[in-house]
């Protein structure tokens, strides 16, 4: 009688629980990258953030949002594909106009020139842009022509997870090939991490795909990885490289 008694509270706060979850895994995993983008508007250099993990992101999360038409998930997992979608071509837009502002006599590069040796290396947003829908074009085109094979949606759903956990590999590597993580933000690494761990436990606890859960894990991996880099090198320290600071790169967006 008792616990049927506190079934009027019991109901709602799990119903407010379980909204604040999804609220937490729609939006929070865009947080992260709130000081990144602070630091670099703020100081005017995109050197310490690497822009493949944008390209990480775009791509894990267009062949998520695919995945989903063949095998539906958790809806807030949906809608934080959309969400972060947004939140990368605001990075990229931003990282272009800060990188392009302080190579003043750099010759102008653009998707169009299909060049390999510099993909991803454009001088313009929309270059970017172009690549992006030209992938969803190309991703969605075989995803509805194979929608019908298990096998197909499956390891679909398996890129998808394995790509985004591997968010942090090009900022682990540019962290090593430097031997230093200036410019790179720590509280974006620990938002990282301690979201990465609440995304793996959420979905293990909702049942989600096997694939998302095994990923979960290898991102948390890889996160701590980079802490441990940030550790390491703030020990040991390596000597500063002198570099021109271009008159653009102290104004404000």
């Amino acid at each position: 009688m008792e616990a049927e008694g506190l079934d009027w509270l019991l109901v709602p706060l799990h119903q407010l629980v379980s909204w604040g979850a999804a609220a937490a895994m729609v939006f929070g995993g865009v947080v992260p990258y709130i000081p990144q983008y602070r630091d670099i508007r703020r100081t005017q250099n995109a050197d310490g953030f690497s822009t493949y993990v944008c390209l990480v992101l775009l791509v894990a999360n267009i062949l998520r949002i695919l995945f989903w038409f063949g095998r539906r998930f958790e809806s807030p997992l949906l809608w934080q594909s959309a969400i972060m979608i947004l939140t990368m071509l605001l990075m990229l837009k931003l990282c272009t106009e800060v990188r392009v502002a302080n190579e003043l006599n750099a010759r102008r590069r653009c998707f169009a020139d299909f060049d390999p040796h510099h993909f991803w290396q454009w001088s313009s947003f929309a270059d970017y842009v172009q690549c992006v829908v030209a992938f969803t074009g190309v991703a969605g085109y075989i995803t509805y022509l194979s929608i019908d094979s298990t096998l197909f949606v499956e390891t679909l759903g398996f890129l998808a997870v394995l790509t985004e956990a591997m968010l942090g590999v090009p900022q682990l590597y540019r962290n090593h090939r430097h031997q230093s993580t200036e410019g790179m933000s720590i509280k974006m690494v620990l938002m990282w991490t301690s979201g990465d761990a609440f995304k793996t436990a959420y979905f293990l606890l909702k049942g989600a795909p096997l694939q998302f859960s095994v990923c979960g894990l290898l991102q948390v991996l890889v996160d701590l990885a980079i802490l441990g880099q940030a550790y390491a090198f703030a020990r040991h320290p390596q000597k500063p490289v002198p570099h021109t600071v271009h008159p653009a790169s102290t104004k404000a967006l």
